[in-house]
């Protein structure tokens, strides 16, 4: 489900609206396909601040503390 308070590519989490689930990554820059074979078409998302949200699927992702240095690539 989409969250109406998106901005841009970086759509911020909604209580009640996006999933519970906050998946940890190391980079800024994370894939995302809803899970797989039940999922969406494979997207790639830029953390911009400490998190983003997934367009599609409402999954969040949150950069872990001391990563996302990856040269802005």
């Amino acid at each position: 489900m989409r969250d109406p308070d998106f901005t841009g590519y970086t759509p911020n989490r909604v209580a009640g609206v996006t999933a519970e689930e906050v998946i940890e990554v190391h980079s800024r820059h994370v894939p995302c396909d809803g899970g797989g074979v039940s999922g969406h078409p494979r997207i790639w998302l830029r953390i911009e601040g400490d998190e983003i949200t997934c367009p599609y699927c409402s999954r969040t992702y949150h950069l872990a503390p001391g990563a996302g240095d990856d040269g802005h690539h």
